[in-house]
């Protein structure tokens, strides 16, 4: 009979096949890298390239979950319209059977060789790509020494007759083990390690096909709830997308469920359907229940998109009639990201990089209407650019506790540095807001005590902000782009221009002051001005310095 040890051993090689599995996804994800970035990239809103970014992200995040949840931290921040996340959704089902597969083979035996050479990969390898390697036959290995674990420890449950007899009745009605696969699956968080529970029973002789397969329904079902537990702070749009998510499986386990009801022996032309199929493509007869039940949840997946794919459109008329979208408000502090994307660390990156494009982008506004409130006297713009220093300095905040949350073990050592230099870049970008800020000042200085300046001063001024302007677009470019070291030379340079500028009007001023030619009140503010003018380059040089430093440390 089941004891108190038998089940903690068993809890115990789940264990280790959800770390492995972990491991697996993180090794791949540091491989990947960018790649799995672009690759998120090429979404558009036809749902057949999000079926296949879908599947090709789940496959290498090693869950449909975190694809999922990713997904609908996408939409949360405007980045993904409901459409696309159907397409994805469909996707990362398919994707979620590749692990599933590689389960039901027979690879147990082969578990302490992945774990051996993966681990002293790790130990003694001095290449970053093949320490990667090294943690995905790590991951590997363990998975399967869990899963030998699990079907050594319910084997001897095939001889008891209660049990036995239990899983019998059990298999008599599949609603019951549609049940328990998404309350295992809600559990675990993981349908692949509903899977694997499902395995090592079958394995054991335990639980038979017919049994089985309603499991893998209810799995498919279970793993939705962990999208839609995520969405539960999001905005109205991610939970209409997990809600989409919940309905698409839903729907899919139903009819198949229906059909084991309404159809005597459903289950058995299943099975005969996925030998011929089996056979028919050159790979002769389905030699295990495992591998049955890995291509059944393939098969069913792949079908249940097949499906529904043309529906897309319905399906999302149907979220929205259920759930009617809301009026967005324009959200405060971070928009790119928020804590769901720490599920996929790499891409978490990514969106930190959108959101300092974002963040650089208000500070260029905040200089722009600094420069018309402090000419032309624009009290307007004055309220303007304190409003946006308040956001600016949000933004600030909310990014820098982002980014110390990331788990850095998950990470590539590119990665990390690039983290490391965005910690500087976002102190680089709040100064030039402060800069901003202080120049706004001047301006109500100027306005309450009606300072003037003579016109050769507001020239000199003039041409300090138009190229303060023209840096400050090639530092946005610099931050967005691919290659920003095409930027940095023109960044280094204009820091030094600046410094040649500031010491000439300065210079000059002093000879006005001297002449008689300016008011000496106006010696003050406009000497301050060119200073901060001067401290916004000295920012730009300092973000292209980063940059340098960042890509000699990860030569």
């Amino acid at each position: 009979m089941i004891s108190i040890s038998m089940i903690m051993q068993f809890l115990g090689g789940l264990g280790l096949f959800i770390y492995g599995m972990k491991q697996m996804g993180e090794g791949l994800q540091k491989i990947a890298g960018k790649r799995l970035r672009r690759f998120l990239a090429v979404l558009t809103d036809k749902p057949i390239k999000g079926v296949l970014v879908g599947t090709g992200v789940t496959a290498i995040l090693q869950s449909s979950s975190a694809t999922t949840v990713m997904v609908v931290g996408f939409v949360n921040a405007g980045l993904m319209t409901l459409v696309q996340s159907v397409g994805v959704i469909m996707g990362a089902n398919i994707g979620t059977t590749v692990t599933a597969q590689m389960v039901s083979f027979d690879l147990g035996a082969y578990a302490f060789h992945a774990i051996a050479i993966g681990r002293f990969t790790l130990i003694f390898s001095g290449k970053q790509k093949i320490q990667y390697m090294g943690q995905i036959l790590l991951g590997f290995g363990i998975l399967f020494l869990g899963l030998n674990i699990m079907q050594e420890t319910v084997y001897p449950l095939r001889d008891s007759v209660i049990f036995v007899e239990w899983m019998t009745r059990f298999s008599a009605y599949p609603i019951l083990g549609v049940v328990i696969g998404v309350f295992i699956t809600l559990i675990v968080q993981s349908s692949t390690a509903t899977f694997a529970i499902l395995v090592s029973l079958v394995s054991a002789g335990i639980v038979n096909f017919e049994a089985g397969f309603p499991i893998l329904l209810g799995g498919n079902i279970g793993t939705t709830l962990t999208a839609v537990l995520s969405s539960l702070g999001a905005n109205w749009a991610a939970k209409r997308a997990a809600l989409g998510h919940f309905i698409f499986n839903v729907l899919g386990s139903g009819i198949m469920l229906g059909f084991i009801y309404m159809i005597p022996g459903f289950v058995g032309y299943v099975e005969s359907f996925l030998h011929l199929i089996s056979r028919s493509l050159g790979f002769g007869e389905i030699d295990s229940i495992n591998r049955l039940l890995a291509n059944t949840h393939t098969f069913f997946n792949v079908l249940n998109t097949i499906i529904w794919l043309p529906f897309v459109g319905f399906l999302v008329k149907v979220v929205n009639k259920i759930m009617p979208a809301k009026e967005i408000q324009v959200k405060r502090g971070l928009v790119y990201i928020d804590d769901r994307m720490l599920e996929t660390p790499g891409v978490a990156i990514d969106q930190v990089k959108k959101e300092l494009g974002r963040m650089h982008e208000i500070a260029r506004d905040m200089v722009l209407e600094a420069r018309k409130a402090f000419l032309e006297l624009d009290m307007d713009k004055v309220s303007s650019v304190r409003h946006k220093e308040e956001i600016l300095n949000e933004i600030e905040s909310d990014l820098l506790q982002f980014l110390t949350r990331i788990p850095h073990y998950s990470l590539s050592e590119e990665d990390i540095q690039t983290i490391d230099m965005y910690f500087a870049i976002i102190d680089d970008i709040e100064n030039i807001g402060d800069d901003a800020d202080a120049l706004a000042e001047f301006a109500e200085m100027r306005r309450e005590q009606n300072i003037q300046f003579s016109s050769q001063a507001i020239e000199e001024l003039e041409k300090m902000f138009d190229y303060i302007e023209n840096l400050l677009e090639t530092s946005i470019k610099m931050v967005v782009s691919e290659n920003p070291e095409e930027f940095t030379p023109e960044l280094l340079e204009g820091e030094e221009v600046m410094d040649k500028l500031q010491r000439k009007h300065r210079n000059e001023h002093m000879k006005r002051l001297n002449e008689g030619t300016c008011d000496p009140n106006a010696g003050i503010i406009f000497l301050e001005s060119l200073e901060d003018l001067e401290h916004i380059s000295d920012q730009f040089a300092d973000m292209a310095q980063s940059y340098l430093e960042r890509n000699e440390k990860i030569k």
